[in-house]
């Protein structure tokens, strides 16, 4: 099969989980002897900009016909089988749906957040989940300042949103959604529940396994506040007030909170921050691992750190919400928490570190789980499924319209 993968890769200085997913995917096609090819925009290369092309780049976000001209002709060209979409804020837009369509090659997309209904794409607000954009207007995104907390910098994301909902759910043969969670979400928004699939994304062999009882408790990811970190840090407090657990936090990632995570950190021995890790890395401090922790305060779509920590047969303990809740079954490959609640976090970090022969049952539990669902095998079946779910589905409506035209 020929594939054209169309991704726009966010910024290299802090971890994306998007990028890892996207990058792995490719790898995992070609090494099943599959032609993909890629089309892509870096924001990296934003900062080389001049200022008036700084300036102009929020013109951009809801279209850019520069990119739908460049895509059409390659795609003429190339003549793929089938394109598939991942990110494309800020600098390609939906202009690659239109390319789509004027090469008459179809499309499917998978959806790694939940820009289809809100601007952000993180249905959240203020720290706590909000739906207000879901099935409505984005007006209200713009009047709260939700992207970046800045009014001016959400209305280009609002104003694509708007002028390009119907272009989306028209465009795509077939929408990967990475969590039955977020396909729920999607469909009660409105969006059309006979193109919205649930496909997982998978994670490649570690090469590494949890050994032992494991070093430490895990925190791998980005340091922001949807992702939990705030919290993690108050529970964290709680524990070491009540003598600790044995081993310290090993918080690993880069992002806003950064600064304030490295002074919370110092001069501490049950804590240490890490920094940003390389893929080899963060699989050995995976590996090395009591549990990992995820406690999102956001409605995680996906949660790709569980299923890494899954790979390498090691429990996790995450918030009891969103994608979490289908991916970790509590009390047997890892603990719930209750959203939000530090106790309810400081609680089930000192369980799973307390039992320790129910957690090397979590972990191997977590191992079959994985070699179940999110194994390169699984994954590249159910890729390669959608992408001929899309061409059939292409062909069908094209001979749909020549009948039509008779």
């Amino acid at each position: 099969m020929h594939v054209l993968v169309v991704h726009n890769r966010y910024a290299s200085a802090q971890p994306s989980g998007e990028n890892k997913v996207v990058d792995q995917e490719v790898e995992l096609l070609r090494s099943a002897g599959h032609r993909v090819e890629v089309f892509e925009r870096r924001s990296d290369d934003i900062a080389a900009r001049s200022l008036l092309g700084k300036v102009a780049v929020p013109l951009l976000v809801p279209w850019n016909p520069g990119v739908r001209k460049e895509l059409t002709a390659r795609l003429r060209t190339d003549r793929p089988d089938v394109v598939h979409i991942h990110n494309v804020f800020p600098l390609l837009s939906p202009a690659v749906l239109a390319a789509c369509a004027d090469a008459g090659v179809p499309a499917v997309a998978t959806l790694h957040n939940y820009t289809q209904v809100c601007p952000p794409g993180t249905l959240q607000r203020d720290g706590r989940p909000c739906t207000e954009c879901v099935g409505s207007s984005p007006l209200p995104a713009v009047r709260h300042g939700c992207y970046r907390n800045s009014r001016l910098a959400t209305v280009p994301l609002a104003v694509s949103l708007s002028v390009n909902r119907r272009r989306w759910w028209s465009g795509v043969e077939r929408f990967f959604c990475i969590s039955a969670a977020q396909r729920d979400v999607l469909v009660r928004s409105g969006m059309p529940a006979e193109r919205l699939a649930v496909k997982h994304n998978f994670v490649p062999e570690p090469g590494t396994r949890r050994e032992g009882d494991g070093e430490h408790v895990l925190y791998l990811g980005r340091l922001a506040e949807a992702k939990g970190v705030r919290l993690l840090m108050t529970a964290w407090d709680e524990i070491a007030a009540g003598g600790g657990v044995g081993v310290p936090l090993v918080i690993a990632g880069t992002g806003p909170l950064e600064r304030e995570v490295t002074a919370w950190a110092a001069g501490r021995d049950d804590v240490r921050y890490a920094g940003l890790l390389d893929t080899a890395e963060c699989r050995k401090v995976i590996a090395r691992s009591v549990a990992v922790v995820a406690p999102s305060t956001w409605l995680e779509a996906f949660g790709l750190v569980a299923v890494e920590a899954m790979a390498a047969g090691v429990p996790t303990v995450a918030a009891g919400h969103g994608a979490f809740v289908e991916l970790v079954e509590d009390g047997v490959t890892g603990l719930l928490h209750r959203p939000g609640e530090a106790a309810s976090l400081a609680s089930c970090i000192r369980r799973i570190a307390a039992e320790t022969a129910r957690n090397r049952e979590m972990g191997q539990a977590a191992r079959r789980r994985y070699e179940q669902g999110f194994s390169p095998a699984v994954g590249l079946e159910r890729l390669v499924e959608g992408y001929r779910t899309a061409i059939a589905g292409r062909t069908e409506s094209m001979g749909d319209g020549i009948n039509g035209g008779q």
